[in-house]
């Protein structure tokens, strides 16, 4: 987690060299009143920006953060480091779990994720068996391609 500080990212990105240390930012599950409650003093996206940073300073070359705060952090790193968004779900799933800061695939993707991480909305189809999980992943890249 970015933030462990400065520090601890660098010793990683020292240690494992040709690695590329990835940084996590603030959870897609917490809501503003839990950033808060946890003690950031700034909202989400100022906080997941200011970690982003520094971590990239510090030598991360990938940054996980919230798919609404994914331009904001480009903006603000450039484009060489990779951002893994998480939190994303497709309009039919959009509020149905604990994922609070979320995007749809195709608009995560626009805002200039590198790679989104969908996990729920096929893994849920996990009782009805492996047919019923690659249909559903195909429907989601159909979803992003459209």
């Amino acid at each position: 987690h970015a933030s462990g500080g400065s520090a601890m990212v660098s010793a990683a990105a020292e240690a494992v060299p040709d690695i590329d240390i990835t940084a996590v930012t603030i959870l897609t599950s917490l809501s503003e009143q839990d950033i808060f409650e946890i003690g950031f003093a700034n909202p989400a996206l100022e906080s997941a920006v200011a970690l982003a940073v520094m971590s990239v300073k510090a030598g991360a070359r990938a940054i996980v953060c919230s798919p609404l705060e994914i331009s904001a952090i480009r903006s603000a790193v450039g484009q060489i480091p990779h951002i893994i968004t998480p939190g994303v779900r497709p309009l039919s799933d959009v509020g149905s779990d604990d994922q609070v800061r979320t995007m749809t695939p195709r608009d995560a993707i626009e805002a200039g994720a590198s790679f989104v991480v969908i996990g729920r909305p096929i893994t849920s189809q996990w009782a009805q068996g492996l047919d019923a999980m690659k249909a559903r992943a195909r429907s989601l890249a159909d979803e992003i391609l459209q």
